[in-house]
């Protein structure tokens, strides 16, 4: 209610108590106005009550909200379901107009405010996470591989004559197939293997500048975070050689807001090269649905540009996903986050390095990968070729999700191109071996669980090994000789069946 309302009430309920409410209507909106006044993140969160007035205030600045409106054109704001009216808080314009996703709607002032609140705020966090110097971003209503799409298909009005992208190899499809759907011919570099780690090789890329020629290559397309034993690219020295060479360079920093190292790396490269858009995800940095991510650089002109090449309108569900969440957590909320999950990156390492050593495997030394583990199986392969499969299938049907293993050998052919030794991210790398990774929000419980199951499945294959004939006598379920781990995973496998069965049926 506003001031007038207030003093009408007050003819009705006692003055004091109507004072009262108004008082802690205006903490609501004190709230509120200091949003709107700094556009940043709130130091900390929320209240479920606040977001939902900020909200619905939105909602009532949209004209399919508007008391008495008139709607005589194609696209009004109408929506059949009143349920799906209320999951979008009534916010049904979606965001942008058709020649440009970050204009303002004269039909949705509300929408178009969220829409510029939202950006403002993830700018804030972007530069609290550790990329202090980026100057803009907008929340786009894809995902990451077609989000770097947006980014290339940008530069071939900048570099019509470029047809080439240089790619150190990273084995992930989407990042991949960007390149390819936005009609470019990706140059792969295969990375040099030191230690245990997978790092860039820097010469061989500058070579590749030089053979083909600056004026040819659309642009160089690194990578932040990944899986182990791949490692964050070298960034500054790209980023110096992009510099040198005049060649954009755009960063695939999908899930690396999470991680102050990824973004490290990012504010480094910009101070002392190239870096023209960095791209991560929303659901993986901010636990939101998927279907969203954020593009961001350090010139703002650019990725204006950047912004204007999305053709047409967009949803503002990612949008809105992201204002709640952040309003809701505030920068401390997200600070914590960030630091519980570099802790548990720590404990996972440390029970994933005994697990490893108590069946006689190890954990790779992959210290330049702040977020994924990666874990040696090389006796599981030479005790069954196909057990490093079978692990990963025991892993899933125990309700391990994340959890990938690696076999030897794989060959996989994407858009056209073959790829040797496919998810090890090289052609062949030394040992199989299973990842694990410490992302925002996993928990102890998450990394016990993993590990409890994960080494009863290995036992599981020790058991294999040994003589076949006690084998059958433990599972035959004879209490004189089954050990009670034995009739523990007995039980455990023949729920498991059960459980196979009946999602069958």
């Amino acid at each position: 209610m506003n001031c007038e309302n207030f003093s009408i009430s007050e003819k009705i309920v006692s003055s004091s108590y109507i004072r009262q409410g108004a008082q802690a209507r205006r903490t609501h909106e004190q709230f509120i106005r200091l949003l709107l006044e700094k556009g940043k993140c709130p130091e900390d969160g929320w209240d479920e009550s606040t977001i939902e007035l900020f909200l619905n205030e939105l909602a009532l600045m949209d004209s399919n909200n508007f008391l008495g409106n008139c709607g005589v054109g194609e696209r009004e704001g109408r929506v059949a379901s009143s349920l799906v009216a209320r999951r979008h808080y009534r916010l049904i314009h979606g965001i942008g107009r058709s020649g440009d996703i970050a204009a303002v709607q004269p039909k949705a002032a509300g929408s178009s405010l969220l829409n510029k609140l939202t950006n403002a705020v993830v700018l804030d966090i972007l530069k609290a996470a550790g990329v202090r110097t980026v100057s803009s971003c907008f929340v786009v209503p894809m995902a990451t591989g077609m989000s770097l799409t947006l980014c290339f298909l940008t530069l071939r009005h900048r570099r019509p004559k470029a047809k080439y992208i240089l790619w150190p190899r990273i084995d992930q499809k989407s990042c991949f197939k960007s390149m390819i759907t936005a009609g470019f011919e990706p140059v792969i570099v295969e990375s040099l293997l030191e230690g245990d780690e997978l790092r860039t090789d820097l010469q061989t890329v500058e070579s590749k500048m030089k053979e083909l020629g600056p004026e040819n290559i659309v642009c160089v397309h690194s990578t932040t975070s990944c899986f182990a034993p791949r490692v964050p690219d070298r960034l500054e020295e790209l980023a110096q050689m992009c510099a040198k060479y005049e060649i954009p360079h755009i960063v695939n920093n999908a899930y690396g807001v999470q991680s102050s190292k990824c973004m490290h790396l990012i504010q480094q490269g910009a101070r002392v090269g190239r870096i023209d858009a960095f791209v991560q995800s929303l659901d993986k940095n901010f636990m939101v649905p998927v279907g969203g991510a954020i593009i961001a650089g350090f010139n703002e002109s650019f990725i204006q540009e950047i912004s204007r090449m999305y053709p047409g309108r967009a949803s503002a569900s990612p949008s809105l996903d992201v204002l709640i969440t952040l309003l809701s957590l505030g920068t401390n909320g997200y600070k914590q986050l960030l630091k519980e999950r570099k802790e548990m990156y720590t404990y996972l390492a440390e029970e994933l390095k005994k697990l490893a050593e108590a069946h006689g495997e190890r954990l790779l030394e992959t210290s330049h990968n702040p977020i994924s583990l990666a874990m040696s199986l090389g006796n599981l392969e030479k005790h069954n070729t196909k057990a490093v499969t079978q692990l990963g299938s025991m892993l899933f049907t125990r309700q391990v999700s994340g959890a990938r293993v690696v076999p030897l050998g794989t060959e996989q052919t994407v858009s056209g191109y073959t790829f040797q030794g496919f998810m090890s991210h090289t052609n062949e790398y030394p040992c199989p071996y299973l990842n694990a990774a410490s992302a925002i929000g996993i928990t102890r419980q998450d990394v016990d669980l993993c590990i409890k199951r994960l080494d009863k499945c290995l036992k599981t294959f020790k058991r294999e090994k040994g003589d076949q004939s006690d084998k059958l006598e433990s599972e035959s379920g004879n209490p004189a000789t089954a050990s009670k781990e034995d009739v523990s995973e007995l039980a455990e496998r023949f729920q498991e069946e059960a459980c196979l069965g009946l999602k069958k049926l």
